[in-house]
């Protein structure tokens, strides 16, 4: 009997023995680098498709150390070069345009992959809040 005993005592330290908790500490998300030059593959008023009626092909937003400006300007969320920063630089849901000598200008900011290229959509409505325009950019080549 006593063997029994000793026999289950050692099975049961060696079970609790060799059970280990890994501690698991999340990857730091990086911050979202939107550096570079950005041209409109998308843009809708409303729902309705603006790229038929619109020339968007020289219009670009290039952002640039924390400051973004306007190529070729068209009608946008704002009309002068400035600063940008994000609500959050890891888990970014908003974007503010802050034009020289003007007040910041926040927008809904998205940033996903759609087939392998990385894009930026921007919802706003620039005066009448009636009317919702939703640009999506590729970074140009």
């Amino acid at each position: 009997m006593n063997r029994i005993t000793w026999l289950l005592v050692l099975i049961a330290v060696m079970t609790f023995a060799s059970c280990k908790v890994e501690r698991l500490t999340p990857v730091a998300e990086s911050t979202k680098d939107i550096s570079g030059d950005w041209t409109v593959i998308s843009a809708t008023r409303n729902g309705t498709d603006l790229m038929s009626i619109v020339d968007f092909s020289q219009f670009k937003v290039s952002f640039k150390d924390g400051k973004y400006t306007l190529i070729n300007k068209l009608p946008f969320l704002v009309s002068n070069d400035g600063a940008y920063s994000f609500d959050d630089p890891q888990y970014p849901f908003k974007i503010s345009f802050t034009p020289t000598g003007k007040t910041a200008v926040a927008t809904a900011f998205t940033y996903p992959i759609v087939n392998g290229i990385r894009q930026l959509t921007l919802t706003f409505s620039p005066g009448c809040p009636g009317n919702t325009y939703v640009y999506t950019f590729k970074k140009a080549n």
